[in-house]
């Protein structure tokens, strides 16, 4: 062997060294994981799960909607709100496996994993899901806009379809059955960025 292809064999071994001590170096630091395979352990409500992720227990909130409140501390559960979360459960019973993906936003200010999830036994992107049967309305909060606008339109044929919440309440976040005030506010009412719950 000459000597230009030692020199050349020695410097790829050490390129390659660097470039995997790299690697690992910029690997995420146990508990904070990106998003994958996950396995939920729970429903808290229409748009907030439990899951085993990693071997850690995260608290995971829908990215891009919205659902009725029913457990938020000192408000009024609202219309529809036990039914989007029922709904939840039903589409995500404790041992489903859900794939987990982040948008630009890893986490909110509550702590919580935002995702989009789906079902990978079927593909059922679940956000969307609930947004289109009427068991949520959209919520875009910048940066995380990758699905906003498919959001808006599932959400707007389940208005026009009157199904879910927005036949049960004229729309989202009304407490009680009316929905007038929901009603009154108009199409647009429902796409306003406000903080998650």
């Amino acid at each position: 062997m000459t000597r230009t292809r030692l020199t050349l064999l020695l410097t790829a071994a050490v390129v390659a060294a660097v470039m995997a001590l790299a690697a690992r170096r910029s690997a995420p630091a146990p508990g904070t994981a990106t998003p994958g395979m996950a396995t939920v352990t729970g429903v808290v409500d229409g748009d907030t799960l439990h899951v085993r992720l990693a071997g850690r227990s995260e608290r995971v909130r829908l990215i891009g909607i919205d659902t009725p409140e029913s457990v938020k501390p000192r408000t009024p559960v609202e219309c529809f709100a036990k039914e989007a979360s029922a709904r939840t459960h039903a589409l995500l019973p404790a041992g489903t496996t859900v794939r987990l993906v982040r948008d630009v936003e890893a986490r909110d200010r509550y702590g919580r994993l935002l995702a989009y999830v789906y079902r990978p036994s079927d593909g059922l992107f679940v956000n969307l899901a609930l947004a289109r049967d009427g068991y949520a309305a959209p919520l875009t909060i910048p940066p995380n806009v990758a699905h906003s606008g498919e959001f808006a339109a599932a959400s707007g044929q389940a208005r026009l379809a009157r199904r879910g919440l927005w036949a049960a309440c004229g729309g989202p976040h009304e407490r009680g059955s009316g929905g007038a005030a929901a009603a009154r506010a108009g199409a647009g009412a429902n796409e306003q960025a406000v903080a998650p719950p």
